[in-house]
């Protein structure tokens, strides 16, 4: 039997996940190019040996709290309980390392951050009027999820400072007025993918009280917020938040190793059925997920287990020299960027306080087909900017990442990525 392709699933076809394919496809055909597209995690602090390290500390951990040998068996090689076998130690984690007080029932561990989103977008948008918000550019992986879903993404333009808060509130009013219900907003506050850019603490607040006031919630994605340049405090909306108006989203790819593919939700809001009987989001949500995965794999949870058990609850503690090559690393593509196009009044780029990305504006269209001549002929990869917009914009903007290379080879791309660019405009 053959199929059209256009008798499948609009989100089979969507170019978000399609650019993204090409970049790896680009960068298969051009093994010896330098990719500053990559924004994974660097891979020489992944040893397969501690693996069975973590994984004795959480049994430890379990035969400490009472457990039998045989439970402790049953716990990691059963099905498990829905919502995670870990939230204990993530609330607990939370607290000690972002100041946020939930209770363990109010976690919900996921199949990677991937799965959050999806069971978050679909536990809360119940018909076709229920709209989302999102900051563009945005991160390919939320608004892929939401067209999964068959859930439109209202935008919200990114300001210098992330967010324009009162833009929040005159989107989501332009919603209403048009017969839809907006139902959330997608934001990532620390070191925002693709975009670098940071939310001061002034604009979080404000973002908390517009949230209040146009009746959404909030969906904090923050993957980024160990890794600033410095150890000022960037408080969580989801630490500020005295409303519950915010779910948090978390990861551990970039703070414990990305092929775990554990993530989590929390959701402490209080939900109350017809008869007034209560409970949490979270605990509502585990159809979602039961229907998705069943549970999240106990041994994968285990390693993370252990990892915040062998660090005492602190992912900051566990990722200090994680911290400190991250940051090696932006401020060398920063002083690269400086150095390659300093003098050059038609080349700009941002400055992140951290995290793994930045952006340098261009006086040419920096499109698919620029890329494959960037890596055909002069070695060096990066993304459009285009790719994280949903209907134009970008066009002349592209994403360089620090994160998956040494300095010096940062700096090399830079070198081969001024050649591409000067030129492209001379």
């Amino acid at each position: 039997m053959q199929w059209r392709r256009e008798d499948l699933h609009v989100a089979v076809r969507d170019p978000a996940a399609a650019s993204m394919n090409f970049l790896n496809e680009v960068a298969a055909r051009f093994p010896d190019a330098v990719s500053l597209a990559a924004g994974r995690p660097y891979d020489g602090f992944y040893v397969a040996d501690d693996i069975e390290r973590y994984l004795q500390v959480f049994r430890d951990h379990l035969a400490g709290a009472g457990l039998s040998a045989s439970a402790v068996d049953r716990t990691l090689l059963q099905y498990g309980r829905t919502n995670s076998i870990i939230g204990d130690l993530i609330a607990r984690t939370l607290a000690v390392d972002e100041g946020i007080e939930v209770p363990a029932e109010a976690v919900m561990v996921t199949a990677g951050c991937q799965e959050a989103m999806i069971i978050a977008l679909r536990g809360l948008c119940v018909g076709p009027e229920d709209v989302v918000l999102a900051v563009e550019p945005c991160y390919v992986g939320f608004t892929g999820a939401a067209r999964i879903l068959g859930i439109d993404v209202v935008p919200v333009p990114e300001a210098d400072d992330g967010l324009d808060a009162d833009a929040v509130l005159r989107v989501a009013r332009e919603v209403r007025e048009s017969g839809r219900r907006p139902r959330a907003l997608y934001v990532v506050p620390n070191f925002a993918n693709p975009s670098g850019v940071s939310m001061p603490t002034a604009v979080r607040r404000r973002l908390l009280e517009v949230a209040a006031e146009a009746e959404l919630l909030i969906l904090e994605d923050d993957p980024y917020g160990l890794f600033g340049l410095d150890d000022e405090p960037r408080p969580t909306l989801k630490a500020l938040d005295r409303e519950q108006s915010v779910i948090y989203l978390g990861s551990f790819a970039k703070s414990v190793f990305p092929g775990a593919r554990v993530g989590f939700l929390v959701a402490d809001q209080v939900v109350v059925d017809a008869a007034g009987r209560s409970s949490v989001l979270a605990d509502e949500l585990s159809t979602v997920k039961s229907m998705l995965t069943v549970n999240t794999s106990p041994i994968a949870q285990a390693v993370v287990g252990g990892v915040l058990v062998e660090s005492e609850y602190s992912l900051r503690v566990a990722n200090r020299s994680k911290t400190e090559f991250y940051r090696r690393n932006m401020r060398a593509l920063l002083a690269a960027l400086e150095q390659e196009f300093g003098d050059d009044p038609r080349i700009s780029w941002n400055t992140p306080s951290g995290g793994f990305f930045a952006v340098v504006s261009v006086a040419f269209s920096a499109d698919e087909a620029m890329v494959e001549v960037s890596a055909r002929d002069y070695g060096v990869l990066w993304t459009p900017m285009g790719f994280f917009y949903g209907a134009g914009g970008g066009e002349r903007a592209i994403r360089l990442s620090c994160s998956a290379l040494e300095p010096p080879r940062i700096e090399e791309g830079v070198r081969r990525l001024g050649k591409f660019v000067r030129d492209r405009v001379s």
